[in-house]
């Protein structure tokens, strides 16, 4: 079974239950919300967020920005090559906006919730916004789901005190982090401070078990990390930057 919904390319990975704030600019971007406020309010506005491969968040709208070279590129493709789907990785997120606000100068303010994963069948290049053809991902739990959960979270509570101090900055309650293992598996792999391959890794992973065993060893890894540093820049670790787009 497979769905189409407009695509939007971002240089991050969003997850199931992650929450993503986004300041539209792009006119094919904005292209896209405007079809979304078609939607009814009672119906879900969704589109489709993967993570980008090979090829720019933001396309060139002026020569020499941010290139000296660049030449200005215009279209929904703009910035992703002559094959878009070879531009973006294979699996993304679904993504539910409960909020677009559209600004007096045109752009959009937008909150969406991750969803579903999908993975990319193909991309649609030919209207004034992406589009792809997805096919949704099931989430098995895998092998011994529950007791990985449960070492994952003690580890992600050391991995933050050992952030925190590292920044010397106290640490927040964990008190209220969930104990169902897809969603523990989701929110260490949004809140750890790792690069886009690898938490694209982390979203594709075949089963829950699975993308919590990776998470167990990164966080020990990255916690021995940690406690080698005498400090850290401060930022804060469940949230990320709003995107630019």
């Amino acid at each position: 079974m497979t769905v189409r919904l407009p695509l939007f390319p971002l240089n991050s990975v969003l997850f199931p239950g992650l929450v993503l704030p986004l300041n539209v600019f792009e006119e094919r971007y904005r292209a896209m919300m405007r079809e979304l406020l078609k939607t009814p309010e009672e119906d879900p506005r969704r589109f489709a967020v993967v993570a980008i491969r090979d090829g720019h968040e933001v396309a060139v709208a002026a020569p020499g920005m941010p290139d000296p070279t660049a030449v200005p590129e215009r279209g929904p493709a703009a910035g992703f090559g002559p094959d878009p789907l070879a531009a973006f990785h294979s699996v993304g997120c679904v993504a539910d906006a409960a909020t677009i606000r559209e600004r007096a100068d045109g752009t959009f303010e937008v909150l969406a919730t991750g969803t579903t994963r999908v993975r990319l069948v193909s991309v649609d290049a030919s209207g004034p916004f992406l589009t792809a053809e997805l096919e949704e991902l099931t989430e098995e739990p895998g092998d011994e789901a529950g007791a990985l959960a449960e070492g994952v979270l003690r580890a992600f509570r050391q991995y933050q005190k050992r952030l925190a101090g590292a920044r010397e900055r106290s640490v927040s309650t964990t008190a209220d982090l969930p104990d169902q293992p897809s969603v523990v598996s989701y929110l260490v792999a949004a809140a750890m401070m790792l690069d886009t391959p690898t938490k694209q890794r982390l979203l594709q992973a075949p089963d829950t078990a699975s993308r919590l065993r990776d998470e167990l060893k990164l966080l020990r890894a990255e916690t021995s990390i940690i406690r080698t540093l005498p400090s850290l820049p401060a930022s804060d670790l469940t949230r990320g930057p709003t995107s630019l787009n």
